[in-house]
């Protein structure tokens, strides 16, 4: 969908949701429009535009800029078109003599105070001011600039991506309005009376250091160019735009890439993304300046040894070599030596080539995906339960909670856009449950209550969720018709005897959480009672080693208080990756087939046979911990890992090294020389999401579509590449496009049955099941019946982690996120988003700090069981003590090199959320980060004598 370049349209206030209609005359032409819309929209709706500055369609009316003024039959003076509401009879003229004088006079003024820069403003020619002032008619300007003015208010800089010039801006307070409105942050305000009126970012500070989270919404909502990207400053203004969906984390915005030839200017939040509506985050608004970064890999790359340098090849050698590595361990070790990861950041018809490629290719089930390390017990949890390995509901949904549960996730810093649909709900009136180890941000944020933190102990989710459990059925809160109507009854029985236990009580399991019983007694209480309650976890819930029982104990409060079936409740993972939910959905674990159905069943594996023409393994294959351990005893040896930097995401980094170094053939496709390729004997350059075409599905089960905005730099995008080893490999396939692949999706997967690019495109996304031509999608998912039949409770004994503090190990280290990075950093680190996180720290606790003598910027040595690293040390209250906090974006941090080898016990997801660790004060790195520094320098050497030639 390429489009030539226009600003987004921008009417008015929103449209009423009312049923009821109102009639009203504009201009003489009859209208009829739901009660309660503005004179703006429904003016708009008519097809009569009226002027405006401080009017979005984004925003609640204000009402301020005075251009929209009206005459109103009956009516004194000249009301404000955004802010009156219609009135059945209503008669309204928006073009007369009089308002046409009023318009310019107030234009008048604020070209005054305005620079006389419009030939060299970076925004000519998309500034609604300049439009507005053309509308009107204005063309002098009588009262000069020698008097009082803003035009000399120096410029706000700091920021890496937009300026601040304040000397333009009018006080429309559209910038703080979307702040407050859309994001939530409060980080502008009006300062200042009368002509002094500023918009200010607190006193004494600028963009950069204050609270401003760099959303971008005061940027889309300014209708001058007082904020400015500097891209536009830098390029000017877009050509044409072509409409894709985000690659960073799991909520799925829908963007427009706004270009200038191949060249990406601007990305611009789609108003049409039914994930975001308009909205974005620092990393999908600005971040995209890793697809074009110098460290970009263009061209495939051989070696014999990791030992030896780079030989740059050409993608029909590179591929022939890789083949007959792959074909040469297979003949020496058996057909199961080899196997494939694919990537959350590819599309789903890249991940769908891949696991076909190891089925029919590789001959055996030996494919996995990066969920193994975060959402695995999602999948296994939910479709226990409930019968299907997702989330239950859409993203919109928030709007309808009473009661809202955040559990192990963040989602203001890992998944923002969905936090700030959060943030409004809250600000609405809706409670909040937060049950996490760390005092996220949504505790205490501006203008929300959090009626209950729940600070459980590291490990202990299940307890806690029991003992909430416990309290539900004690107290008498059951939603027994629910329960009988809708669930098992047998299983129901035997969960029931279980939770009575007093064993399960908020008092007997509080030694085990740490959380108050009275506090545990009343956060039950307001779950089973508020209303309309949601579930939103994260990883704090399943990267633990019971992660899949935590999942499961989720999906028991929901279906024992009927919280499930409608909108503004359920259970909903927030997915890490962008593609997470879709490269499982399309087959990715080596025990299922397409659609989550099991490798083992005759009938489904039949089906693939019949579909593919080869006979298939029956026997589930290896698990990413089964490849690492069969590489390092010896029948494991061959590796395709498309863009997964399993070297760094991995835990206990020094046996991932041991098992890569142990490959016989490692192929790495991705767009940069990540760490996994340190090991690599093959490198397949990878495209970025903005090289690609295809579809991703978010964490709310919607399938959006990814567009090609600029041809692949290194000249394959990845479903060619895949298709070309699967060739190499004697693979008769003959793809023209992803489009054909989504074809044979539907074909194949029966809750994609009904997904076509063509209905994709009419309807803008489609979120699954989607099983019939005539289906348009399923937002809210168990709507009358479980997907199994009927909802099963499961029995969630509360077993300790085997990781657990002693005198050697005192302190328990959890891990997450932060806002302006992503995942390993592979992205965000190479754009100008560092600048608000340039390294990973120890969040540590002042009393467990002073204990050790450390001061906040102090080195610390971290050390557990298996590893040590050093960080610096940021002295925190948002964790409690006994409780250390870092993140894992930055390579050289190897958070990973202490995190253990402890997981989940139906899944084996890591348990990345609970280490035993000491932290002293140190003066000097691990030897651990010393070894790879000297590696780093070596492979980066034989990656530049490539390059060089």
């Amino acid at each position: 969908m390429v489009e030539f370049y226009q600003p987004q349209a921008d009417f008015g206030t929103p449209k009423s949701q009312s049923d009821k209609t109102v009639t009203l005359t504009i201009d003489g032409r009859d209208v009829t429009v739901a009660e309660g819309t503005s004179v703006m929209r429904a003016a708009f709706e008519a097809g009569i535009k009226v002027p405006k500055l401080c009017a979005t369609d984004s925003l609640e009316s204000f009402g301020s800029c005075r251009v929209c003024l009206v005459e109103i039959e009956g009516r004194r003076g000249y009301p404000s078109s955004c802010t009156t509401p219609v009135e059945t009879g209503m008669s309204v003229t928006t073009q007369s003599d009089q308002l046409a004088k009023i318009r310019r006079g107030v234009m008048e003024l604020y070209i005054s105070d305005h620079p006389l820069d419009c030939l060299t403003c970076p925004t000519n020619g998309d500034c609604e001011l300049q439009s507005t002032a053309g509308e009107v008619g204005l063309r002098d300007v009588r009262y000069g600039f020698a008097g009082e003015n803003h035009t000399q208010l120096e410029k706000d800089e700091s920021s890496p991506y937009f300026t601040f010039d304040s000397s333009k801006c009018i006080v429309c307070s559209r910038c703080v309005r979307a702040c407050e409105e859309t994001q939530g942050t409060f980080a502008l305000t009006i300062s200042g009376r009368g002509f002094d009126s500023r918009v200010s970012v607190g006193a004494e500070s600028d963009f950069l250091s204050s609270d401003c989270v760099s959303c971008g919404a005061c940027v889309a909502a300014c209708p001058t160019a007082t904020l400015t990207e500097n891209s536009i400053i830098d390029h000017g203004i877009p050509e044409h735009s072509v409409t894709t969906t985000c690659a960073y984390c799991g909520v799925g915005c829908g963007f427009k890439a706004e270009m200038r030839g191949q060249e990406v200017i601007r990305m611009t939040p789609w108003k049409d993304g039914k994930a975001n509506e308009g909205h974005a985050c620092v990393k999908g608004r600005f971040a995209f300046g890793y697809a074009t970064h110098k460290d970009r890999m263009t061209e495939p790359m051989i070696r014999d040894s990791i030992d030896e340098p780079w030989k740059k090849v050409s993608w029909e050698e590179a591929l022939s070599f890789a083949s007959a590595r792959l074909r040469g361990i297979q003949d020496k070790y058996g057909q199961k030596s080899i196997g494939a990861i694919s990537s959350s950041r590819c599309t789903n018809e890249e991940v769908w080539l891949v696991q076909k490629m190891v089925r029919t290719g590789f001959g055996n089930n030996n494919v996995d995906t990066c969920a193994r390390v975060c959402h695995s017990p999602t999948g296994y949890g939910l479709k226990q339960t409930l019968g299907e390995s997702a989330g239950t509901q859409d993203f919109a949904s928030v709007a309808d909670a009473d009661v809202i549960v955040v559990m192990g996730a963040n989602p203001t810093e890992a998944h923002p856009v969905f936090g700030s649909r959060l943030k409004r709900r809250l600000r609405e009136g809706a409670r909040l449950i937060v049950i996490d180890p760390r005092r996220i941000e949504l505790v205490g944020a501006p203008h929300i209550k959090s009626d209950y933190h729940l600070p459980v102990r590291p490990g202990a989710n299940v307890a806690l969720l029991n003992a909430i459990a416990h309290t539900i059925v004690e107290e008498g809160l059951v939603d027994q018709g629910f329960v009988d109507e809708r669930c098992e009854k047998v299983a129901f029985a035997n969960w029931m005897t279980f939770i009575q236990q007093r064993e399960n009580s908020p008092e007997a399991m509080e030694a085990h959480t740490g959380v108050h019983a009275e506090d545990v007694r009343a956060a039950a209480r307001l779950y089973a009672t508020g209303g309309n309650a949601a579930i939103y976890y994260g990883l704090g819930v399943t990267e633990h080693s019971q992660g899949s029982t935590t999942v499961m104990a989720i999906a028991n409060l929901a279906m024992l208080t009927g919280n499930i079936g409608r909108r503004g409740v359920g259970v909903n993972p927030l997915r890490g990756q962008n593609n997470v939910q879709g490269s499982c959905d399309m087959g990715s674990f080596p025990h299922e087939l397409p659609g989550y159905r099991p490798v083992g069943n005759d009938e489904v594996r039949g089906s693939f046979e019949s579909a593919w023409g080869v006979k298939l393994d029956p026997e589930p294959g290896h698990r990413i911990p089964n490849m690492f351990e069969e590489a390092l005893s010896g029948s494991f040896k061959g590796l395709y890992c498309q863009g997964e930097d399993i070297a760094q995401s991995d835990p206990n980094t020094q046996h991932v090294e041991a098992a890569l170094s142990a490959m016989e053939c490692l192929i790495v496709q991705d767009i940069f020389l990540n760490e996994t390729a340190k090991f690599a004997h093959v490198f397949l350059p990878g495209s970025s999401f903005l090289e690609k075409d295809g579809t991703f599905t978010n964490a709310e089960r919607r399938i959006s579509r990814v567009r090609k905005a600029m041809e692949p730099l290194g000249g394959k995008a990845d479903w060619q590449a895949t298709l070309g080893l699967a060739q190499a490999l004697g693979c008769d396939w003959d793809y023209d496009s992803p489009e054909q692949i989504m074809q044979e999706i539907a074909r194949l997967t029966p809750t994609f049955s009904g997904v076509t690019y063509e209905k994709i495109e009419r309807l803008g996304s489609v979120q699954w099941p989607c099983t019939d031509e005539a289906s348009t999608g399923t937002p809210t998912m168990h709507e009358e019946t479980f997907t199994r039949g009927l909802g099963q409770f499961i029995v969630t004994e509360y077993v300790p982690t085997d990781e657990r503090c002693t005198r050697r190990f005192p302190l328990i280290m959890t891990t997450g996120r932060i806002l302006s990075q992503y995942n390993v950093g592979a992205q965000t680190r190479r754009t100008e988003n560092s600048a608000w996180h340039d390294e990973d720290v120890l969040e540590i606790h002042p009393e467990d700090a002073q204990e050790r003598g450390i001061c906040e910027g102090d080195w610390v040595g971290i050390s557990s069981r298996i590893g040590d690293t050093v960080l610096r040390a940021k002295l925190s209250q948002r964790v409690r003590p006994g409780v250390v906090y870092t993140t894992f974006h930055h390579p050289v941090s190897g958070a990973n090199v202490i995190t253990t080898d402890n997981s989940d016990w139906a899944t084996n997801c890591p348990e990345y959320k609970v280490t035993a660790v000491q932290v002293t004060r140190v003066s000097q790195p691990s030897q651990w980060q010393e070894r790879q520094k000297s590696f780093d320098r070596k492979q980066k050497r034989f990656a530049k004598e490539a390059v060089l030639g």
